[in-house]
């Protein structure tokens, strides 16, 4: 399963794109732009989610400099290769290989409340770098096991089914980069996957009383990327490098084709019904319509961790009052979970790879 995990994003080496040109009146030094951005930054955009999503995409793609706000042409042959992608009989779903056997059982097993340890220890012991990341969680200073756990049986026990769902969809989705990717892969897929993991922990703490099963809400929001993940390829593929990548209008459209492309990522991986459905709801027209109950969570939940990404990146005020004005107790309560919550060990275990 680590090869494969190890294929999972790879792509063949491309060319560096060149960096953008600086405009004619640069200054020969000019002052670095300030990081830390509020809701009144960007008066031109008429939502708080509108200047969220704004500031969020330039920092994936540093395109903070970048006084477009219209496509250019390098961005024109981007969106019209991943036009043609998503219209194919593959639809993208083919840039993906499918998840080794052993993940969509488990998490099968996962969704029953009466889940068999034993049956579980016999499925994970059938991969090793499952068998590796279970005893290491286990192990780990968030479970503090007192005595080293060396038996899967025990170490299953002490994880519960929450421990086993978050440890196996993290292993199962994390997309390793490969170091023979392209520019915009290597810079912005790792940017993607820490608002994915954000996303997931909100979704999971959104989802409580609502009618909505909490694996299908973990999931959905570690997932949510996916095909925005895949379109980096075509990027690295397209780009002339000449012009610079991340205007507001390439932005805009290249989320609707990622989200096109993880919504056929899902279905051929047999997902839940419910998360293809929330995938496809998250169309900003959609905001404020009455929608799936994970639709919305899901909504919420890329909102919030995208503010948290933000600000953990020192771009983004998150307690601007302007911020917190539109937002519930139970969603203002959220994002503080998400600020106060350093990534615990079970995540560095099983999210990354050395």
């Amino acid at each position: 399963m680590f090869n494969w995990l190890l294929r999972l994003f790879s792509d063949e080496p491309q060319a560096k794109p060149a960096a953008a040109p600086a405009p004619a009146s640069a200054a020969p030094e000019p002052a670095p732009v300030p990081k830390v951005q509020n809701i009144a930054t960007h008066t031109a955009l008429s939502t708080q989610r509108d200047q969220v999503d704004f500031v969020f995409s330039s920092w994936l793609f540093h395109s903070e400099d970048n006084p477009d706000v219209f496509t250019n042409k390098n961005e024109d042959g981007i969106l019209a290769a991943l036009d043609a992608t998503v219209k194919s009989e593959e639809s993208g779903a083919h840039m993906v290989r499918r998840m080794p056997g052993v993940i969509p059982q488990l998490l099968q097993s996962l969704r029953s409340s009466d889940f068999s340890g034993a049956e579980l220890s016999r499925t994970i012991s059938h991969d090793v770098v499952l068998v590796a990341e279970v005893l290491r969680l286990a192990n780990s200073a968030a479970f503090n096991p007192g005595a080293p756990i060396t038996s899967i049986d025990h170490a299953i026990l002490l994880l519960g089914q929450n421990g086993l769902r978050q440890l196996i969809t993290g292993v199962a989705f994390k997309p390793i980069i490969n170091l023979n990717s392209g520019s915009f892969t290597r810079m912005v897929a790792p940017r993607l996957w820490a608002q994915s993991e954000r996303c997931a922990a909100a979704c999971a703490h959104l989802v409580r009383n609502e009618p909505v099963d909490p694996l299908d809400a973990f999931l959905v929001g570690l997932i949510h990327n996916v095909g925005l993940t895949v379109s980096l390829r075509v990027i690295d593929k397209i780009s002339d490098g000449r012009q610079p990548v991340g205007s507001p209008t390439f932005c805009n459209a290249l989320a609707a084709y990622g989200r096109t492309l993880t919504a056929n990522i899902a279905r051929e991986w047999h997902f839940p019904d419910a998360v293809i459905t929330a995938i496809g709801e998250q169309d900003d027209k959609n905001i404020g319509r009455n929608i799936s109950p994970l639709g919305r969570v899901l909504m919420m939940a890329d909102h919030l961790s995208k503010i948290d990404t933000l600000a953990r990146q020192k771009r983004f005020d998150a307690e601007d009052p302007r911020v917190l004005d539109d937002l519930t107790e139970k969603e203002i309560d959220c994002l503080r979970r998400l600020a106060a919550d350093e990534e615990r060990d079970w995540t560095a275990m099983t999210m990354s790879r050395q």
